[in-house]
């Protein structure tokens, strides 16, 4: 190979890179590539370079709350168990044995001291130390060390409100750095009672051929499509008024790819129709005294209806009867988007309820979530299937042939203004309306940074060119 061979070599861009290209010259015009969404060399890429290299929330503390608790989990492509030890420490330790790599934990929660594995029976404690090893001195003849040979604990692991995040890398902000905004609006949103909110039960799980970022980038920021996708729900008098989900919407929009929208509920319905209509019984519970202005007005007036901290946890609060026709409860779902292969996600959700609430409240508000945004929910039916249209049309030949690029233009001639608010005094930037795609491009911009980010370093090697076009 010619030293000039080896140049032009060099100088080629890994079909990876020119797709990360594509996506970054395609923002400009607020257009998003459709390869995306269905790629196995992206796919890939996203679960090395994002769900490795940031926090993404594994559990919630109630989920845990004694000793000897543990739920299994995951980060990305990585089975996770997240426990609570002895000492009311947590810990998010890989479920991968040390000595062949069998996953230590077979079941998605309980209560135990240690973890088995079941093919040689190293056994580990709910720290992740081996304290455990079969035949000791006549396989080993001395014990091995409990750290280097324990299971491999997350880098970094905090909590905000409940919600237990990890870090498989070290190198990563703190926690309250990372969410920055999105913290802000979390503590808004499940912060109203001292003692916080609470897991009504295990999360749903299901299967969904839809990719990740769909899901994320849609309940960042998409009210568009509620009359539309979601007007049956208004036919049969589970929700009203849907025509107006712009309108009324409030977009909020915070760095890093945390992204909210809001409803102007006193201005669209009454003015007393405040704290997202919880009635009176549930409201005098609520203290405000630790917001600030900022969120003093939110709360009361523009409330988040739904949400996304990036990369992959969002949620949806809003008020809507159990039946149609039938009395009124404020749901509050959160979900995450668990990336199992290019185009297919498993969405995990679970109901969350105030820890005041009896029990005959909860199981109210858990049989609304249920009936609204459950595996079989109203809502929910309309959601997954639009969404698994997208990886269809990313795999479709003609459409990559094409170049296709999904529009994300919406409201560029448009004259509802759709300007940062200047009044806005919060983290980020809000908007009036909820017409404008602005939230959708800030997560793909910021998928993009982490993708750019996280790309390993290129060198090559005179000797193969095994990896570059046209070999």
């Amino acid at each position: 190979m010619s030293t000039t061979e080896i140049i032009q070599t060099a100088g080629r861009k890994h079909r990876l890179d020119r797709i990360l290209d594509r996506v970054e010259a395609s923002l400009e015009d607020d257009l998003v590539p459709v390869e995306i969404f269905n790629d196995p060399e992206v796919f890939r890429a996203e679960v090395d370079r994002i769900f490795t290299n940031t926090w993404v929330f594994v559990a919630h503390e109630t989920e845990i709350p004694k000793a000897g608790d543990f739920v299994q989990r995951r980060v990305g492509l990585d089975p996770v168990i997240v426990t609570r030890d002895g000492e009311g420490g947590i810990n998010v330790l890989s479920n991968y044995c040390r000595h062949r790599g069998t996953q230590v934990c077979q079941t998605d929660q309980g209560n135990s001291r240690f973890f088995k594995c079941p093919y040689h029976g190293w056994t580990y404690s709910s720290t992740g130390d081996l304290i455990g090893t079969p035949h000791l001195v006549d396989a080993y003849g001395e014990k091995l060390d409990p750290k280097e040979w324990g299971l491999k604990r997350a880098p970094r692991v905090a909590s905000r409100q409940g919600f237990i995040f990890a870090s498989l890398s070290e190198d990563v902000p703190e926690l309250d750095e990372f969410l920055g905004g999105g913290g802000w609006m979390l503590d808004l949103v499940v912060g109203l009672h001292p003692k916080g909110m609470r897991v009504a039960g295990p999360p749903d799980r299901y299967k969904v051929k839809a990719d990740w970022k769909t899901a994320a980038e849609n309940f960042s920021g998409d009210v568009y499509h509620l009359d539309s996708l979601h007007w049956s729900t208004e036919e049969i008098h589970v929700s009203q008024g849907l025509q107006a989900s712009c309108e009324i919407g409030r977009a909020y929009e915070m760095p890093e790819g945390h992204n909210f929208v809001g409803h102007a509920w006193t201005k669209a319905i009454h003015p007393g129709y405040v704290l997202w209509g919880y009635p009176p019984e549930v409201t005098q519970h609520f203290d405000l005294s630790g917001l600030d202005e900022a969120q003093l007005h939110v709360v009361n007036h523009e409330p988040p209806t739904v949400g996304t901290i990036f990369p992959n946890l969002s949620f949806i609060r809003f008020n809507t009867p159990a039946v149609p026709g039938g009395p009124f409860s404020v749901v509050t779902s959160f979900r995450q988007w668990q990336p199992i292969g290019p185009g297919e996600i498993e969405l995990w959700s679970w109901q969350f309820v105030w820890d005041f609430q009896t029990e005959e409240e909860v199981l109210e508000h858990y049989t609304t979530g249920q009936f609204v945004f459950g595996s079989a929910g109203i809502f929910e039916q309309d959601d997954t299937v639009a969404w698994e249209g997208i990886p269809r049309a990313a795999a479709s030949p003609w459409m990559r042939k094409e170049g296709m690029a999904f529009s994300f233009q919406q409201g560029n001639n448009s004259e509802v203004d759709q300007s940062p608010d200047p009044t806005w005094t919060g983290p980020g930037i809000r908007r009036n309306t909820g017409y404008g795609e602005h939230n959708q491009l800030a997560f793909y911009r910021k998928w993009l940074k982490e993708m750019r980010k996280g790309a390993p370093a290129r060198t090559v090697d005179p000797a193969s060119t095994h990896d570059c076009e046209g070999h």
